[in-house]
């Protein structure tokens, strides 16, 4: 039994990042993980900032990760993960997805985007390791865009950190979606994986 172990996930809304949390808080249980978690929207719904963390372990108790505990940083976009650096280390491990979402504000000229060369410099100087990935590239590739969460959480699951087995959180996708839907998730799912994986190698 693992003691304890740290993961957040930042996105936007839209993203999917609070189905992420629930297959990986399901599949915990069904394993019997301990798990504690917490969630942060914003104006979800316009975009804004989605903010999950994920405890895992025997030692572990409160539902919030203290700054520079995060082990595992799973960004859904770039910019987001980035406004969650604080809670890195030079320990912790970044899974980032590449594709940029631009908010409204900055077409307004309300705010300013920063380049991926910028975001990705600022979190290998926080983080002793990335794997970048464009989970919705990815996604396309399995013929349905809206699989990019599961991209992630395979890419997740291809670090082999986390004390859940394959075969249950696949169980989980299974439940969760619709009988049609299952393939194109699965798919999405090992993509990710495989992909980490080859990253890590």
């Amino acid at each position: 039994m693992i003691k304890e172990l740290n993961i957040l996930i930042s996105g936007v809304g839209g993203q999917g990042v609070i189905l992420m949390s629930e297959l990986l808080g399901n599949s915990a249980v069904k394993d019997g993980v301990r798990i504690r978690g917490s969630e942060l929207l914003g104006m979800a719904v316009r975009g804004g900032s989605v903010f999950s963390t994920i405890r895992m372990g025997s030692d572990v108790y409160g539902p919030l990760t203290p700054l520079g505990k995060c082990d595992i940083l799973v960004g859904m976009e770039p910019s987001e993960a980035l406004r969650n650096i604080t809670y890195l280390s030079k320990s912790s491990l970044i899974i980032l997805n590449t594709a940029i979402i631009v908010p409204f504000t900055v077409p307004l000229g309300q705010s300013k985007y920063p380049s991926l060369e910028v975001v990705q410099e600022k979190l290998e100087s926080a983080s002793g390791k990335i794997v970048k990935l464009d989970a919705n590239q990815i996604a396309r590739g399995t013929g349905n865009l809206l699989t990019a969460n599961i991209v992630m959480l395979g890419a997740l699951f291809g670090t082999e950190l986390l004390p859940i087995k394959i075969e249950t959180i696949k169980e989980s996708i299974t439940e969760r979606f619709p009988d049609k839907l299952v393939p194109v998730n699965i798919k999405a799912f090992d993509l990710g994986y495989q992909t980490c994986q080859q990253a890590l190698k």
